[in-house]
């Protein structure tokens, strides 16, 4: 049988070969961006509670009522923007089924969308799915900002969709109020929707503000934010998210939600509207995980390798220059398999494969594990 592939250059994801190899190797796994450690047993009560309340059945389509009203509560109180619980809040398996289907829902055969490398891996694959091209903007290599007047040169026609990420996987940078300014600037009076990945929404620090598009009253317009519960209460296996998005966004999104997964998990929505009431369970997270960062930063000061500025996320980038020339995928899988420590290489977030000797650190783990990778990194 013939199958001509839709994605002939797409294999196997770098984050399940790097989980691959750490548990072939046994290696400590700082590659796969999840905890080591469980979430609040609270939490894990509220989820029993609604098994046994017999809530094991579909969910509504666009998520219960009760997370949707709690996830516009929580945009209120962070960004003071008010969204429609019923009309303009989803309720998604993931923030990447999130993406997917806001691309599925808006972006045509022969349309443009600009992404910013280094780019996390799902967003060019879904575009090209649907017959689209990506257009690449690449960030500064030290501090991962934007360039703007690069990014309005790329401006066509074409170009249906602007895709940002902050804070920013696989950096760590965040960007501030004068970039909203100018994506307002070149996204004016256009057709052009921007899709704004903010999982990491609730981890920026040393006293900066997370610059969702919500803040800004223009963009919120022509914007669709994806954000993620599995993030903000260390339950990524539940694979749980959201969509906020004007109403007139959301009609579209929610034709192609109903066909692609219909339905999320029905207690642990519930679980989690219950949990996120108490609001210090999402507005203390960046001080529990600026406090993770500072750990590895001070564990691994005395190492070769020399970190990049992280200012949100739980990824820590190091560049291994003053160590070896390898490429960053072989330094990777060597370091995986020899010392028993697993990254991930900065390269394969880049359609151009551009290595400038940087891996990626997850500093979401207990400080045991910490404490044991610090001390395989301070001896190479």
């Amino acid at each position: 049988m013939h199958i001509s592939s839709k994605l002939p250059n797409i294999g196997t994801t770098i984050f399940t070969v790097m989980g691959g190899l750490a548990k072939e190797h046994n290696a400590i796994n700082l590659s796969q961006g999840f905890p080591d450690f469980g979430c609040d047993p609270k939490l894990l009560e509220l989820a029993q509670k609604q098994m046994n309340a017999g809530f094991n059945q579909y969910a509504p389509m666009p998520g219960v009522i009760q997370l949707r009203e709690c996830v516009a509560k929580i945009i209120s109180t962070c960004y003071t923007q008010n969204y429609n619980p019923d009309t303009e809040i989803t309720i998604t398996a993931g923030a990447t089924q999130a993406i997917y289907t806001a691309i599925a829902a808006f972006i045509h055969a022969n349309d443009e969308v600009i992404v910013f490398e280094p780019a996390y891996d799902c967003y060019i694959p879904a575009i090209e799915l649907h017959g689209a091209k990506a257009i690449c903007s690449q960030l500064d290599p030290v501090d991962f900002s934007i360039n703007w007047e690069d990014v309005k040169s790329k401006i066509s026609a074409k170009t249906k969709m602007i895709m940002i990420n902050s804070p920013h996987n696989p950096s760590g940078a965040v960007i501030n109020a004068n970039d909203l300014l100018e994506l307002e600037k070149i996204i004016a009076g256009k057709n052009i929707i921007v899709l704004s990945d903010e999982v990491y929404e609730h981890m920026v620090f040393d006293g900066q503000l997370h610059q969702s598009v919500a803040r800004n009253k223009t963009l919120v317009n022509q914007s669709i934010i994806v954000s993620s519960f599995g993030k903000t209460v260390h339950t990524t296996g539940w694979k749980i998210g959201y969509v906020a998005a004007p109403k007139e966004l959301m009609v579209e999104f929610r034709k192609v939600h109903q066909f692609l997964v219909f339905a999320v998990n029905h207690p642990f929505q519930l679980a989690l509207a219950e949990f996120l009431l108490d609001e210090k369970n999402y507005l203390e997270l960046k001080h529990f995980y600026q406090a993770k960062r500072d750990l590895f930063l001070k564990l691994t000061s005395s190492s070769r390798l020399t970190p990049l500025k992280t200012s949100g996320t739980y990824f820590q980038l190091m560049s291994y220059k003053t160590i070896s020339s390898e490429t960053d995928t072989d330094f990777a899988i060597k370091l995986t398999k020899e010392k028993k420590l697993a990254t991930i290489p900065l390269s394969v977030f880049y359609t151009n494969k551009y290595d400038n000797k940087v891996l990626r650190f997850c500093f979401a783990k207990k400080d045991e594990t910490l404490e044991q990778a610090a001390e395989i990194i301070n001896k190479l």
